[in-house]
Order: C-alpha cells, then sequence, then structure tokens
C-alpha cells in the first residue's frame, strides 16, 4: 500500500495543541527552562509523557542537573564587541595569511 509522502513525515504524526497557563505557572515554566537550558516546549511534552505513564527513564544529563551536580548549560547571548577594528580594516583582512608571508 502506498502511503502519500505527506502522511508518512513524522510531523504529521504528533498533535499540536495551545495551552493557555495562568501567570504563575507560566512564571514557573520560564524560570524552569532558564534554569534547565531546555525550551518550555520540551518541559512540557515531558511533563505530559510523565503524566500519562509514557515517559522514558530520564537521562544521566538530565538526573545530573535535576539534583544540581551540573550547571544547566547557558543559551548564547549577545554581546558587545570588545575589539574595534580601525577603519577600512576588515575581520577578512586580518585573516589573509599572505600578507604575513
Amino acid at each position: 500500500m502506498l502511503v502519500p509522502l505527506w502522511l508518512s513525515h513524522p510531523y504529521h504524526r504528533c498533535m499540536s495543541t495551545n495551552l493557555r497557563l495562568d501567570e504563575r505557572a507560566a512564571a514557573a515554566l520560564r524560570a524552569a527552562a532558564a534554569k534547565s537550558g531546555r525550551s518550555q516546549q520540551e518541559l512540557l511534552r515531558e511533563a505530559v509523557d510523565r503524566y500519562l505513564g509514557l515517559d522514558e527513564a530520564p537521562s544521566s544529563r538530565e538526573r545530573a542537573l535535576a539534583q544540581g551536580l551540573v550547571k544547566a548549560p547557558t543559551p548564547m547571548l549577545d554581546v558587545e564587541p570588545w575589539i574595534h577594528l580601525s577603519s577600512g580594516t576588515t575581520t577578512l583582512d586580518l585573516l589573509d595569511r599572505d600578507s604575513d608571508r
């Protein structure tokens, strides 16, 4: 039996939903996501799976994070550059090794 490609794609085998949380729960979810370095969506999927008994055993990384043994990864931050190039100089100029020889 042939199955249309759009039916066989994993995206279409999932269900999306719209969840409204009260401000207290939303704030707690944001804090948990920031502390764990995981997305809010990932935390919610895990909670639903756990509640329904569909969860797998947590990974060693997840256990270490939960026990506070390791620090959660920090998200990338936008930072101010601490080196300013002189006018007319580009980063490509800095990488040009031919001029050093």
